[in-house]
């Protein structure tokens, strides 16, 4: 008797606070079950509430007698001799599960269920685990309330089991995920390349395009050829374009892309409807300290030299002619390379006035011939 008292009290002793030990379920009523503990006398009750989270209906949806489950031993003594909790021991044995994850560098299911200040709250097995917003994607969002009612993958960066405290980090993930697609892609880029991209956002100076998993930067000069005031003038998310590759550096990760590249400068094709030494008219739309610029047709001029702009010497431009004047000129050059147009009002008054020489040197055989005529 001595010796069987002394094993109980041993067995007694196993069990102790804040410990999570095997029961076996007795006994199971709508409100509650019952488990046997050994090393504990007495049969303990365990409410419904703390059978399962959230709350079922009957304790009998949950265990039924036979059953071997966990409890978490949340105080001994008392009128029961002890109070349990079967909710507590699986988030107990969820905490492990995730430290053991954390160790291994493992990944787990995260359901992000509301928006809270500074990130997301997110359900991890049965334990409420935070995602701060710095963690959630590479770049800030705005609205986070996105991804509410979804599950993503993350990793466990912060545990701490007493405070019940889980940060989880998918930030991490997607950065891994980038910098082997951004191997992949650099092993394989070449400047000049022509290559299709995605359209993935656009910010005040240009457009951020993946190309296969990696973001290159098309600045907001290289969207189109002609002037571009905001990107979404011309691109939106999720526009299909290809790109030319102007250049990249894999140390700093940055790639440098072009859409205007992959199309032919329209200028040119304005460029070769004319001719050098041909004459135009157009409209003086700028003057500068170095001659005048004229529109040859919208969005097309040309430059007219202050040497150009007339026969004798003058300081300034508007010496010789003025915003809106309509001006007769002649073509000097057309710069195929450089895109530019030289252009000259002395010569083509130069031009005109040996033409109504020729013209007045012709003349007077004309009368002649006239005369012939009219003798005959």
């Amino acid at each position: 008797m001595k010796s069987l008292l002394e094993a109980e009290e041993e067995s007694m002793q196993e069990v102790r606070e804040h410990d999570v030990v095997k029961a076996t379920v007795v006994a199971v009523e709508d409100g509650q079950a019952y488990v046997n503990i050994p090393g504990l006398k007495a049969d303990i009750p365990i409410a419904k509430k703390e059978l399962a989270s959230p709350e079922p209906d009957s304790a009998r949806d949950v265990v039924k007698v036979d059953d071997e489950i966990e409890v978490f031993v949340v105080a001994l003594g008392g009128e029961n001799g002890a109070t349990v909790s079967k909710v507590r021991a699986d988030r107990m044995v969820a905490w492990k599960e995730i430290e053991a994850l954390k160790e291994e560098g493992q990944t787990l299911q995260a359901h992000i269920t509301q928006v809270v200040k500074g990130g997301l709250v997110a359900s991890v097995n049965g334990l409420r685990g935070f995602i701060p917003a710095s963690q959630m994607e590479l770049h800030f969002v705005k609205d986070l309330s996105v991804y509410v009612d979804t599950t993503v993958e993350a990793l466990p960066i912060e545990i701490d089991i007493r405070k019940q405290r889980l940060v989880l980090s998918r930030r991490s993930l997607l950065e891994e995920e980038r910098e082997k697609k951004q191997e992949e892609v650099f092993s394989k880029l070449e400047v000049g390349q022509i290559i299709p991209g995605t359209v993935k956002r656009l910010v005040e100076y240009g457009a951020f395009i993946d190309i296969g998993g990696v973001d290159g930067l098309a600045h907001i000069s290289d969207l189109a050829w002609h002037r571009v005031k905001q990107p979404s003038d011309v691109l939106a998310v999720g526009d299909e374009v290809n790109v030319y590759v102007k250049n990249f550096d894999p140390e700093t990760k940055r790639i440098s892309l072009s859409v205007k590249d992959t199309m032919r400068d329209p200028w040119l094709d304005k460029a070769e409807r004319y001719a050098e030494g041909s004459h135009i008219k157009g409209k003086i739309i700028k003057l500068t300290d170095f001659g005048a610029f004229m529109e040859i047709e919208p969005g097309f001029d040309g430059l007219i030299p202050m040497g150009e702009l007339a026969d004798r010497r003058i300081a300034r431009a508007d010496e010789a002619v003025q915003l809106g004047d309509i001006v007769k000129v002649k073509i000097l050059h057309i710069d195929m390379k450089r895109k530019r147009i030289s252009l000259s009002i002395t010569r083509a008054q130069k031009d005109a006035e040996i033409a109504d020489v020729s013209y007045y040197k012709d003349e007077p055989a004309a009368d002649e011939a006239a005369g012939d005529a009219e003798q005959d």
